[in-house]
């Protein structure tokens, strides 16, 4: 059955922005002394980046509630100060993200935003300063804006990969598709920057770091850790299908952005700073690492939520981002997301509630009969639309699982049209965990640890809460080499239980 798609999906996300706009041909050290001008954050980029904040915080795992909390803010607003910016520290809001990705992002408005994964490579706050002045940065240049205008100019995009269907937002018809399954009002608002906006950004980074005493090297060592944490991901068989791209590890490339980030610190003439690692670490220690298991978890292609017992699989290619209330699935086949709502037993009103939360302005989409079938024990039911683009057909699928008489939960994809069987083997996997396995799922933290007489970098390693690559995590995770020794009274972070 085919229905008008009246206003087409818009696909923004981070992981599929690489391609817009392409890189400026502008020299970023030309434009840093006037993009650091002194200026307010105007009335109109507070209004747009509030009404993002509580969108980013749902997608990005929320804020994290941890005592690190408080010290990443008052850091990140004493950095902004150095941006001239007027009134600096009150206009930025800068947030602790309860995200298992390293990851650092910054929206108009002053909305600077941390993830403790990334915090948790980070090795004194200097490093910490450098991230957070980096992102500050994008704020003073305006980076968001300008990214925003390139991605409306190159109207196109590619909605799942090969359909490539129009963006353009709307609120008729299909036109709340986007934003319900992928959250793309506010991911607007994070697109990649280009080369020389990254560039502009590091060096009013650095510039910052100098004016606050801080060690202007600090981003190129944070950098550095961050190329090194990419560099084992890649080699862990079995990496985990996590949909969001590490900060700046991919664009632009990563060894040649520490080369650059250490000579541009070296302009400023500063043979030393502040490093303040004690007082990091201090405030580090106990941070979670990983997975907030309250959250659900990613393991492999699977994830695992051991409060609601539940476990399903993606097939190979595609990527997950856990959010606190879906999962959004992501690959070049297709895209969807995991979530929930409100139930009252009845299946079929539960499929015909999730279609018409799609379709905006209180209209229906015209879905097929919907099938009965039951999952790994579980009472299942789905149905199918097929809707228009002016770039070809697509089917939009609703399968959802009765986990008790007042609780359901369902999947909604995206194919294109005659495709939809790719997620079968994704429907199929939802299953229940039993109560042993969903207590064996358990939350990591940073334990800062004092070096006593005797220890080694492999007796610590040997401590690390992970089955594989202990003495290469170890190693990142300090920001050490093989070759190094440890003495008594270092301190020095390893992940446990």
């Amino acid at each position: 059955m085919s229905q008008k798609l009246l206003s087409t999906v818009a696909i923004l996300s981070l992981a599929a922005c690489n391609g817009v706009g392409g890189d400026s041909v502008e020299s970023a050290s030309s434009s840093t002394a006037q993009s650091g001008e002194a200026r307010s954050i105007s009335a109109e980029e507070k209004r747009q980046g509030a009404k993002a904040h509580p969108q980013l915080l749902q997608e990005f795992g929320g804020a994290y509630t941890g005592p690190q909390s408080a010290y990443v803010t008052r850091i990140g607003q004493n950095i902004a100060v150095q941006s001239g910016l007027g009134n600096a520290r009150s206009d930025f809001t800068v947030t602790l993200l309860n995200s298992p990705v390293n990851n650092a992002f910054a929206i108009p408005g002053g909305y600077v935003y941390l993830t403790r994964q990334l915090m948790a490579l980070m090795n004194d706050e200097a490093e910490m300063a450098g991230v957070l002045g980096h992102e500050v940065g994008h704020v003073a240049a305006r980076h968001s804006e300008k990214r925003q205008k390139t991605a409306t100019r190159n109207s196109i995009l590619g909605v799942l990969g090969q359909i490539g269907a129009a963006v353009l937002l709307g609120d008729t018809a299909l036109g709340k598709l986007g934003q319900e399954i992928f959250g793309t009002g506010s991911q607007l608002l994070t697109l990649q920057y280009s080369r020389s906006q990254e560039y502009e950004a590091d060096d009013l980074g650095i510039r910052y770091l100098a004016s606050a005493g801080y060690a202007p090297d600090a981003l190129s060592t944070m950098l550095e850790s961050l190329a090194a944490q990419s560099a084992i991901d890649a080699r862990v068989a079995g990496r985990d299908a996590r949909g969001v791209p590490e900060w700046a590890s991919t664009h632009p490339n990563p060894a040649e952005r520490v080369a650059r980030a250490a000579r541009n610190a070296k302009k400023f003439g500063v043979s030393s700073g502040k490093r303040n690692r004690d007082i990091f670490l201090t405030n580090l220690d106990g941070v979670m690492y990983g997975d907030d298991p309250k959250q659900g978890v990613i393991q492999g292609n699977s994830f695992l939520h051991p409060d609601l017992k539940m476990k399903f699989s993606v097939p190979s290619g595609f990527t997950m981002q856990n959010g606190t209330r879906a999962v959004t699935i992501n690959g070049s086949a297709g895209q969807g997301k995991f979530t929930t709502a409100a139930y009252n037993g009845n299946m079929a009103t539960y499929i015909a509630s999730a279609f018409k939360a799609l379709s905006g302005q209180g209209q229906n989409i015209a879905h097929s009969n919907i099938q009965r079938t039951t999952v790994n024990g579980l009472p299942a039911a789905y149905s199918t639309a097929r809707v228009n683009s002016k770039n070809g057909q697509i089917d939009v699928t609703v399968f959802a699982y009765e986990f008790s008489k007042n609780s359901a939960f369902h999947f909604v994809t995206l194919t294109p049209a005659g495709r939809a069987s790719v997620f079968t083997p994704m429907y199929n996997s939802l299953t229940r965990l039993s109560s042993a396995q969903a207590a064996a799922i358990k939350p990591r933290k940073i334990d800062v640890v004092t070096v006593r007489r005797g220890d080694t970098v492999d007796s610590l390693a040997r401590r690390m809460a992970y089955t594989n690559y202990q003495k290469d995590r170890f190693l990142v995770l300090n920001r050490m080499r093989s070759t190094d020794s440890l003495h008594a009274g270092q301190k020095v972070k390893i992940v446990t239980y």
